[in-house]
């Protein structure tokens, strides 16, 4: 059965092609999980590695994967159905997250950091139990961008969001869109007129707990900077594949034969 494809444009086809290339992150044979929320960022990420797929002179296989909390009023038929029309191979994946949250986190706290890692580690425990080598997050630019200043502001470390890593359990986890501005995304499923899940499917929205606004004010502050320099996140970009790392105040750092 042949399915239909989404309208995918030709710049992001560009970038998703040129960051795949450079970092090596989907090559032959690969067994690739996709974390599939059903937000723009992933949902975008099944249509492009789908795209890679029936296009690239390679072959590998890919799945997605979407974890179910377990909590009250959760929906997944539209994804489902989505994943069908396009002939996407997708598993809701059941859990008892939301019931342990019950008794492991208290009222009034944060409860993203939380999810966030019970997700993570359910759909490792997927990965590993299907034995793929690679797990898809959909991470964007903005995203890394907002991590850095975070990890900067708030952390007192430099860090961002590596394009691939090696997890503990032994694969891969890849960020194909890493390069992909969201506002690319946003107009990837607006264009295509997709669904997509939103704030409502997060556990937190539930519970009586603090909103995190940390990363909203690094985002708004973010905004205002690139309306006051158009070039603001493509100097960011730049900086991020030059980094002069032996000029910061880490000694181990340091070339040592110039001191």
């Amino acid at each position: 059965m042949k399915h239909r494809g989404a309208k995918l444009s030709k710049r992001l086809l560009r970038i998703v092609g040129k960051c795949n290339a450079e970092y090596k992150l989907i090559q032959e044979g690969d067994r690739v999980l996709v974390g599939l929320s059903g937000g723009k960022d992933s949902l975008s990420l099944v249509h492009l590695l789908l795209h890679m797929q029936r296009h690239a002179p390679f072959k590998f296989e890919f799945e997605a994967c979407t974890v179910s909390y377990g909590m009250p009023g959760e929906e997944y038929k539209i994804l489902e159905e989505h994943c069908k029309e396009y002939g996407i191979k997708h598993t809701v994946y059941e859990t008892n997250i939301y019931d342990i949250s019950q008794n492991t986190i208290r009222e009034n706290s944060s409860f993203c950091s939380y999810f966030s890692r019970m997700r993570r580690g359910a759909l490792y425990t997927f990965a590993q139990d299907g034995e793929f080598n690679k797990i898809a997050l959909g991470h964007h630019f903005d995203d890394t961008v907002e991590s850095f200043f975070m990890n900067m502001f708030y952390n007192g470390s430099i860090r961002a969001m590596a394009p691939i890593y090696k997890a503990e359990r032994g694969f891969h986890v890849i960020r194909p869109l890493i390069e992909v501005r969201e506002s690319q995304l946003r107009a990837f499923v607006d264009e295509n007129a997709f669904a997509t899940i939103g704030d409502e499917a997060c556990p937190a929205m539930l519970k009586d707990v603090k909103v995190p606004i940390a990363r909203a004010q690094i985002k708004a502050w973010l905004e205002s900077m690139e309306m006051e320099q158009e070039n603001f996140f493509k100097m960011i970009r730049a900086s991020f594949k030059h980094v002069h790392d032996d000029t910061l105040l880490d000694a181990s750092r340091w070339k040592r034969d110039d001191i």
